[in-house]
């Protein structure tokens, strides 16, 4: 890897630049002791090494009123119950599906009654469970109009900076609805707002919902990547990266103006310690932590 790229390690050391995609022919064990099913292409595991240390069982957890974490130590998602169904953000990994659901029935919920699931970008890792989770509860998946392009196909979007590593995961074959930033998604008791974050992905959407408990309600943005990485031979600072750069730019000032309460990040690492962050400024701080790490990484290249 050369030198630049220990840019992409932007938080807390962290390298997040995704392995080439593999099978795992053992159906490694995820978390709530579910195997994925080897023999259905749903959920065939992917990701080698990297998936299984994402794929740390955790358990599930509320974080705050109607809003809990049902995901990994590695991978965040979210549930939303509204009263009049639940919500998903996010699918992690193929074979994390079953997994997943069993943490919803781990906290009394049915997961028959997940309506949506949402989608933060169309990368393997956030995306690669949502065929599976759409097909075994019947939800509806959300996405922005660029990120349910990537959807459809289980493939890297032509201009994505991380095209040159390669890989697929499956492809949504059920029904995709598409939001535009800032529409609301209403269900039940909640609110759910789609935030254009464009940079990682032209099509990343993160979302953003209130949570009460009696009268004390708070803010909850669950964020997608903001991390500027890509194959080593891709250049943020050429003219087909110019596109990112400015979605980059434009993602700070909305990470920047929200009300944060609470920030949870697809991986969950990335809002700082622990499964969440509740910090006053979460957002602020993940978005200059992204800003920093792309100004290094511009400099960087405009130097070789």
């Amino acid at each position: 890897m050369i030198a630049m790229m220990t840019v992409a390690a932007w938080l807390a050391g962290v390298q997040q630049m995704p392995l080439p995609i593999v099978e795992m022919p053992d159906a490694a064990m995820v978390a709530g002791g579910v195997s994925a099913a080897a023999d259905d292409p749903l959920t065939r595991p992917i990701g080698g090494a990297r998936a299984a240390e994402w794929l740390t069982p955790v358990l599930p957890e509320r974080i705050f009123g109607n809003s809990y974490l049902v995901g990994f130590a590695g991978l965040s998602v979210a549930l939303i119950d509204t009263g009049e169904g639940l919500v998903l953000v996010d699918g992690a990994l193929p074979q994390s599906a079953a997994a997943v659901l069993a943490n919803v029935r781990a906290l009394g919920f049915d997961p028959r009654d997940i309506k949506f699931i949402l989608s933060t970008e169309p990368h393997w890792d956030h995306a690669g469970g949502l065929a599976a989770l759409a097909r075994d509860t019947g939800a509806t998946v959300v996405a922005s109009k660029r990120g349910a392009e990537g959807l459809r196909t289980g493939k890297h979007a032509a201009d994505d900076p991380q095209l040159g590593y390669g890989g697929s995961w499956p492809a949504v074959t059920t029904p995709i609805r598409i939001v535009k930033d800032g529409e609301v998604l209403p269900l039940g008791t909640a609110q759910i707002t789609a935030r254009a974050t464009p940079g990682h992905t032209m099509g990343s959407m993160s979302w953003s919902w209130q949570a009460c408990e009696g009268k004390t309600c708070k803010e909850i943005v669950f964020a997608a990547s903001l991390n500027p990485v890509s194959a080593d031979d891709y250049r943020f600072s050429s003219a087909a990266g110019a596109p990112f750069v400015a979605g980059f730019a434009r993602s700070y000032r909305t990470m920047g103006r929200l009300k944060c309460d609470m920030l949870v990040t697809a991986h969950p690492d990335n809002a700082g310690d622990g499964r969440y962050n509740s910090t006053p400024g979460a957002c602020h701080a993940y978005a200059e932590r992204s800003r920093q790490a792309l100004a290094k990484r511009l400099a960087a290249e405009r130097a070789e």
